[in-house]
């Protein structure tokens, strides 16, 4: 096959002093779906933005085409026929998506823009890799599958021959990643290249024809996906073997700890995202919720975790309301809470780790003494935290902002768990994270639960909601649209379904338990 790509002995270093990547080569076929693997901070996303002039790096060179060139921005990139896709979508949601689409180099008639050829145009492109989309909706009104595609037709509209996607289907349902795998596969029928950036072996070895696996800035090598297993790939990334499956203990629920009766929340504009529902939740037992974003997960978290007091109904942590406690009286009662968002509300990047990991601590006797703090205490604490949730760092005096995203993970984790909780909320967990710090951590979950914990798991990846779960919900539209006591027994493609609102049970008292 012809090679389109060549990035030979490429070096990055930061004016910190990291070496972010370390002599890499990196090189693609024409008509391949390629897969970058990785931990995060293992340079895989620094190689990336060398590849699309976001970053430029201090040695190596870039052949394109057979021909040897430099990438001087992201627009230049674009112009060589290089696309990228971010894990986060960079859409206008205010606008449709034929406007999206054309946005920046958008056809003229004289001096205005020519909108009936932008939707022509858009209509054609989409229906040229038989895309399936109306042009004229705005993009505000998509589900994510759809936006997706809107990104992946933009890059198209540029002239991309390369395309760079980004954890493609990290927010995701199984029947919208089967169809993503089939436009795909015609995108490579056509004689596109794809670099698929993922965490998810299973879709690795179902979509990609080669992998190079990086690991501290290193290349460990490329492979034909057909000819290495998901657990050799993830020795690659990770050094050692790796726990890609959990054993928990029999289930032995006891006391009823957390009771949410009737809840309903509103969000920012009055809007109601989460509508009338009630569970109870049990000592020793992980009950998951899987659903597509936005429909009313997150602000059912904001309402258990006292983030947002803007909902009616019940909730009762250990049989006491909560309704008009604070933040801090509501992680008294021995709630734990790991954000969805660990940048936002997760931590605090310009500060250190000991202060990020002691930030709820600081007040507690063995760390406050009548007028200062014991200093020699907490650092102690810190550092066996650090060792004992394999942090990578160089020192508790580091800011958080400098670690990758699996150690900043762990660092709140290790916050969140040190408290002895008696009720974990963990809000997407091990999102955005290497193999190897994901499993560390879903393992840390399974031991708590064991431990008689009472674990609220809200996941996008379908993997770890079957892997982890003994309960399983879906939300969809702020309702529950399907309740599982029986986990082993559920197939992703049904999940799917009411994830999607095709299926619906409309009985639902599954979840509540007899009182």
């Amino acid at each position: 096959m012809d090679k389109v790509l060549q990035m030979n002995n490429i070096m990055k270093i930061y004016p910190n002093g990291v070496v972010a990547v370390e002599d890499v080569t990196f090189e693609l076929e024409k008509g391949e779906i390629h897969a970058l693997l990785g931990e995060n901070g293992a340079g895989k996303s620094t190689l990336m933005k060398i590849l699309f002039g976001i970053e430029y790096p201090e040695q190596g060179q870039i052949i394109l085409n057979g021909v040897e060139t430099k990438m001087k921005s992201s627009q230049d990139a674009i112009k060589k026929g290089i696309g990228m896709v971010h894990q986060h979508f960079m859409l206008v949601p205010s606008l449709t998506v034929a406007e999206n689409i054309v946005l920046g180099v958008e056809p003229k008639n004289n001096a205005f823009i020519d909108m009936q050829k932008a939707i022509e145009i858009s209509k054609n492109l989409s229906d040229k890799y038989n895309f399936d989309i109306d042009v004229t909706l705005r993009v505000q009104e998509l589900p994510v599958g759809i936006k997706q595609k809107v990104e992946i037709l933009k890059a198209l509209y540029r002239g991309a021959d390369i395309l760079i996607l980004d954890e493609p289907t990290a927010v995701l349902t199984p029947q919208e990643t089967e169809e993503l795998f089939v436009q795909l596969n015609k995108l490579k029928a056509d004689g596109h290249t794809i670099i698929f950036i993922s965490h998810k072996l299973d879709e690795i070895k179902a979509i990609c024809d080669r992998a190079t696996v990086m690991r501290n800035g290193k290349s460990k090598g490329t492979y034909n996906v057909d000819d290495i297993s998901t657990s050799e790939m993830s020795r690659l990334m990770v050094g050692r073997d790796v726990v890609l499956t959990f054993d928990k203990k029999p289930l032995n629920l006891k006391q009823t700890v957390l009771k949410v009766r009737n809840l309903s929340v509103a969000g920012s504009t009055g809007i109601k995202r989460v509508d009338d529902i009630s569970f109870d939740l049990k000592e020793g037992e992980i009950l998951g919720i899987a659903g597509v974003e936005g429909n009313g997960q997150s602000h059912l978290i904001d309402a258990l975790t006292g983030l947002t007091k803007k909902f009616i109904g019940e909730i009762n942590i250990f049989d006491e309301d909560v309704k008009k406690h604070s933040i801090k009286e509501i992680r008294e009662l021995g709630l734990a809470h790991i954000p969805e968002d660990r940048m936002t509300l997760g931590c605090a990047k310009n500060m250190n780790i000991l202060d990020n990991m002691f930030s709820n601590q600081y007040d507690r006797p063995e760390f406050s003494g009548k007028f200062m703090l014991k200093t020699k205490k907490i650092e102690q604490r810190a550092n066996e935290l650090i060792k004992e949730y394999l942090v990578k760092c160089k020192s508790f005096k580091q800011n958080v902002g400098m670690l990758s995203g699996g150690n900043i993970q762990k660092v709140v984790v290790a916050r969140e768990f040190s408290t002895n909780p008696k009720i974990i909320i963990a809000n997407q967990p091990t999102r955005g994270i290497d193999v190897g710090a994901a499993s560390f951590i879903r393992q840390r979950i399974i031991e708590y639960r064991d431990a008689g914990c009472a674990i609220i798991l809200i996941s996008a990846d379908l993997n770890e909601v079957f892997e982890l779960s003994d309960r399983l919900a879906v939300m969809y539209k702020g309702k529950f649209s399907g309740v599982f006591n029986d986990v082993k027994n559920l197939t992703e493609e049904e999940l799917g379904k009411y994830m999607l609102g095709i299926k619906k049970d409309d009985r639902l008292e599954g979840i509540m338990y007899e009182q």
